[in-house]
């Protein structure tokens, strides 16, 4: 993701994992929910959500939001604590899970 001197957005890119599972068959329907949640999520500028499922183990998904910077990460993380549109969608989105997320937040370096 990172080339040169920064990320996707021309700088420090941040990036937050969220890592679960549906139930069996649950698949198209979580696709379905962030399709719908998406222009939400990215609504405030500056984020980007993408999803990825584990070729070995297909219940298996990794969401991943991507953020401009540090400014835009943090004003995000109080959006999910605060607003209560967002607690709705979090609720939503819970509701289509398997078990707990695990959730690990990354940032991009230049390698080259």
């Amino acid at each position: 993701m990172a080339t040169g001197g920064g990320g996707r957005y021309g700088a420090l890119v941040i990036v937050l994992h969220l890592a679960g599972r549906v139930p069996i068959g649950g698949r198209p329907a979580l696709e379905s929910f962030l399709a719908e949640a998406k222009p939400f999520y990215e609504r405030p500028g500056g984020i980007r959500v993408r999803l990825q499922w584990d070729r070995a183990e297909p219940t298996r998904f990794v969401e991943i939001m991507e953020y401009a910077d540090e400014a835009t990460y943090l004003a995000d993380q109080e959006r999910v604590a605060g607003d209560p549109e967002m607690g709705a969608w979090l609720r939503r989105w819970h509701a289509l899970l398997d078990g707990p997320i695990e959730v690990s937040v990354w940032d991009d370096a230049p390698v080259g």
